[in-house]
C-alpha cells in the first residue's frame, strides 16, 4: 500500500496526465480559470471530448456559468474536477445548479507486472470498429445512429492523447474481436493509464478481459506509475483490486442536460 505522501504525489501526476490527455485530443481548447474547456465538433455527442476539465483553483459558483459559456452549443454539460478535495468543495454549488454528481476511483497498480498473453494483440482503431459499434448499440438501443457512430469513432482522437497509444484486442476462434482495452503511455514521465477494458456481451466469461489487462500491464512495465479509473460502486473495482490495483484517491464528474432537466 503506498504511503499517504507518495499517493499525494502520484495523484498530482495522474491529474496532470489526465488534463494533458484531454487537451491533446481536443479540436479546440478554451482556457478558463482553473482549467480548460476541451471541444471536438466531430464527436459532439461525446462528453469525454466536450467538457470542462478542472485541475486548478476556481470559484466553485463560477463553474456553471463557465460551462454554459463554453459548452452552450451542446445539449449536455460535463465538468470533471480532478482533485478530490476541490471536487468536494464544488459539489454544493454544482448540485444547486442542477448537476448530477459522480465520483471516480483512481487506482494504481501496486502488484507485480503480469506476463503478457499472446492472445492479446495490438490493433488499429479501425480493427475494433465493428465490435465497438455493435456493443455501443447494445448499451444504447434508443440512441440515434449518429450518436452511436460518434461514440464508436471517437477512439481515433485518443491517438493524439499520449506519446504512445495502443489498442489491445482478443479475438475468438472465428477472428471476431470479443474484448478490447486502451493503453496510454508517457515513458518519459514514467506514467501510463489503462482505460476502457471492455468485453462484448456476446463474449463474456471467457477470460478475455484478464488477457487484455495483463498484457496492458506488461506493456506498461517501463512506466512505474500505472493507473486506471474505476466506478467506486461497481463490481470492476474489486476485480481490478484482485489484479494488483490499489485505490489511492478520487476525482469528480458533474453532468446535466443543457436545460438542467
Amino acid at each position: 500500500m503506498p504511503t499517504v505522501e507518495v499517493s499525494a504525489v502520484d495523484l498530482l501526476r495522474i491529474a496532470s496526465f489526465r488534463a494533458a490527455f484531454a487537451r491533446r485530443q481536443a479540436e479546440r481548447v478554451i482556457e478558463i480559470p482553473g482549467g480548460a474547456a476541451v471541444l471536438n465538433s466531430a464527436y459532439a455527442a461525446s462528453h469525454e471530448h466536450n467538457q470542462l476539465v478542472v485541475d486548478g483553483s476556481v470559484a466553485p459558483d463560477a463553474l456553471p456559468g463557465l460551462a454554459d459559456r463554453t459548452l452552450g452549443h451542446l445539449p449536455h454539460r460535463r465538468i470533471s474536477v480532478l482533485d478530490d478535495e476541490f471536487g468536494v468543495l464544488c459539489a454544493p454549488a454544482l448540485r444547486a445548479a442542477g448537476y448530477e454528481h459522480e465520483t471516480e476511483l483512481v487506482m494504481r497498480h501496486s502488484g507485480p507486472a503480469p506476463a503478457p498473453d499472446p492472445a492479446a494483440e495490438t490493433v488499429a482503431a479501425e480493427e475494433l470498429r465493428s465490435a465497438v459499434l455493435r456493443q455501443t448499440r447494445r448499451w444504447m438501443p434508443k440512441a440515434e445512429e449518429s450518436v452511436v457512430h460518434q461514440l464508436t469513432d471517437r477512439r481515433a482522437a485518443r491517438l493524439r492523447g499520449a506519446d504512445q497509444v495502443r489498442f489491445l484486442a482478443v479475438r475468438d476462434g472465428q477472428g471476431t474481436v470479443g474484448a478490447w482495452a486502451d493503453l496510454y503511455l508517457d515513458p518519459a514521465e514514467g506514467i501510463a493509464q489503462i482505460e476502457e477494458v471492455v468485453t462484448a456481451t456476446t463474449h463474456v466469461r471467457r477470460g478475455y478481459a484478464d488477457i487484455n489487462l495483463a498484457t496492458a500491464a506488461h506493456l506498461a512495465a517501463g512506466c512505474p506509475l500505472l493507473f486506471l479509473i474505476a466506478d467506486p460502486d461497481d463490481w470492476p473495482r474489486t476485480w481490478y483490486a484482485r489484479r494488483g490495483f490499489t485505490p489511492i484517491g478520487r476525482s469528480h464528474v458533474f453532468t446535466r442536460s443543457a436545460t438542467g432537466a
